[in-house]
């Protein structure tokens, strides 16, 4: 793909420290233990001549090689493995559900982190998981359902408004509507606007002010994006602390990563912000990603 040099978006991400390099990801699943031992699924992948490399920074993770479809096995249809994007794996660690807990997935479909919330809290507990699109939900309950997760409630229902429901929430996971990233979306450089990141980043305030609503004292947010936008990510954490006194940022404990931009274009951030994690394609590869620890003081 070639990159116009004179995009604006280009222009800001080299002024952050990116050169924008493509990069061909690596296809990555994840091992649910919920319905099988790890070793025994990758014993059983290995003799369908997959070749698989542990994602050092995952739980669950592997990196795969593999002549065939692995979303057409009969291992995959019985759930013993979620094809997910290494990254993409990180924010329900992150969250570090446990059973028992109630836990709120605020843009749940397709289930790629839903499933993984379950496989964390063992089908104990209760995961309320909502999504406002029918068509999204359908293929969310059909992957619970495939991965073997019991212990959920789904609503049709836009995320701005969970306060509807009066439920308080352990932790919950907040991986939210963005603008993409170059490396998983063609021609991004070509469609993308700053005006309409910003609109993204209004969009991701409001479900943030709900997030925090319906959080409990002592109770932990993580906030994630596939975005490398600042105004969808440290700008808006930046937002949240200057407004939530009550919320204070933790660190991720991730080995991967950069630590969060606290300068962006000249301006200065909260140096808090340190302590979230920006992965650069280039540097991680990996989707780019942003991931922040939030915990709502008792």
């Amino acid at each position: 793909m070639k990159i116009p040099l004179n995009n604006t978006l280009v222009k800001r991400y080299n002024a952050l420290g990116c050169s924008c390099k493509i990069i061909t990801l690596k296809p990555s699943l994840r091992v649910n233990t919920l319905k099988i031992e790890e070793k025994e699924i990758v014993s059983r992948l290995k003799n369908l001549n997959v070749k698989l490399e542990k994602i050092s920074y995952t739980d669950f993770g592997y990196y795969y090689e593999s002549k065939f479809s692995l979303g057409a096995t009969s291992e995959y249809l019985q759930g013993f493995y979620y094809l997910q994007e290494a990254a993409s794996q990180l924010p329900a660690q992150v969250l570090d559900p446990k059973p028992g807990e109630k836990i709120l997935d605020m843009c749940a479909a397709p289930g790629s982190k839903t499933t993984q919330i379950g496989q964390y809290m063992n089908n104990k507990g209760m995961i309320v998981a909502l999504d406002s699109n029918p068509r999204r939900l359908f293929a969310l309950r059909n992957n619970l359902e495939r991965c073997g997760i019991n212990n959920m409630i789904l609503y049709k229902k836009d995320a701005r408004f969970v306060f509807d429901l009066k439920l308080e929430f352990d932790r919950v996971l907040l991986d939210a509507p963005c603008s993409g990233n170059y490396i998983i979306e063609e021609d991004f450089f070509l469609k993308k606007s700053v005006d309409g990141i910003r609109e993204r980043s209004r969009l991701q305030k409001e479900l943030l002010k709900a997030a925090i609503k319906v959080l409990k004292k002592g109770g932990t947010l993580v906030y994630s994006t596939c975005s490398l936008e600042p105004e969808e990510n440290e700008m808006n954490i930046d937002w949240v602390l200057s407004k939530y006194p009550e919320m204070k940022l933790e660190e991720t404990g991730l080995k991967i990563g950069d630590s969060g931009l606290t300068k962006i274009f000249d301006k200065k951030l909260n140096p808090e912000i340190s302590k979230c994690k920006r992965f650069w394609p280039e540097k991680t590869d990996t989707e780019g990603f942003f991931i922040a620890k939030l915990v709502k003081k008792e």
